[in-house]
């Protein structure tokens, strides 16, 4: 592979091939790159084939190499500026949520602590009338 590719380097390309997952993009002669489907445009792409076709020739910007596996990853969305969103899809801060107050109501029905079953337990367990014989 050509050293001459570097990460954050833009250059022109061709789209060789188109996959699924992506595009493949001849760069030169015997260097290729694949453009991954989320760096085809900005926004969400369901199918790459409505955005490129083989043939086309693309900006792209390099964003990763791989040396050792002969890789390079490209993106096309990175030469290209973000689109502005209109005020009404514009993101909006989150809503802050209030604490939980709790209540804590005395009951005899539900669960209770041992603490407080301890003494009932102590006092029937003295009753005779509740001791077998």
């Amino acid at each position: 592979m050509s050293g001459k590719y570097e990460v954050g380097t833009v250059t022109t390309g061709k789209i060789t091939g188109i996959q699924p997952y992506g595009a493949f993009v001849a760069l030169d002669e015997s260097t290729q790159g694949l453009v991954h489907i989320s760096e085809i445009t900005h926004g969400y792409v369901k199918d790459i084939n409505e955005h490129l076709k083989v043939g086309d020739e693309v900006n792209v910007k390099v964003l990763s190499v791989d040396e050792e596996k002969g890789k390079i990853g490209l993106s096309i969305r990175a030469t290209e500026e973000a689109p502005e969103r209109p005020a009404s899809q514009a993101k909006k801060a989150p809503k802050k949520r209030q604490a939980a107050v709790k209540t804590t109501t005395e009951s005899t029905e539900g669960f209770n602590t041992l603490k407080d079953k301890l003494q009932e337990w102590i006092d029937q367990s003295q009753r005779d009338d509740l001791i077998k014989k």
